[in-house]
């Protein structure tokens, strides 16, 4: 079972963790991503997210599969904010359940890691002297 959103509206962190508890789990593994107060040494005062949503969505759901088929998953979530998120705001949750540690691990690492380098989301980082486009991975 997967749940892939895309929402302007602030994500859900217990939510997340809810949808993916299953009796045959003995481990959930959680990524939570925020907004940071720096990059590069300048302070953010924001970040702004777009995303070309059609192809996000398939790609997103597209990276669940890849990595149910790796390895033994129960469920997965993944959700991602758009729209203007202040410093400490939530903008990625990343959530798996396995019946061992380490497949939800890597399946969690292998959902951050490859929506980053896929997934047609940009951000903009707003600083407070003004901003840039950069992409959403490092």
């Amino acid at each position: 079972m997967t749940d892939i959103k895309i929402s302007p509206l602030p994500l859900n962190i217990d939510a997340c963790i809810n949808a993916v508890l299953h009796s045959g789990s003995g481990g959930i593994d959680v990524f939570i991503g925020t907004v940071r107060d720096t990059t590069k040494g300048k302070a953010v005062v924001a970040l702004d997210f777009e995303a070309y949503e059609p192809m996000a969505l398939r790609e997103m759901t597209k990276i669940a599969e890849d990595a149910i088929t790796q390895w033994p998953v129960n469920k997965m979530v993944i959700h991602h904010r758009t729209g203007r998120l202040l410093v400490g705001e939530v903008a990625v949750i990343i959530a798996v359940s396995a019946a061992h540690r380490g497949a939800a691990f890597d399946a969690c690492r292998y959902a951050i890691d490859t929506l980053k380098e896929t997934v047609p989301i940009w951000k903009k980082e707003q600083f407070e002297d003004g901003s840039v486009w950069v992409a959403a991975h490092p």
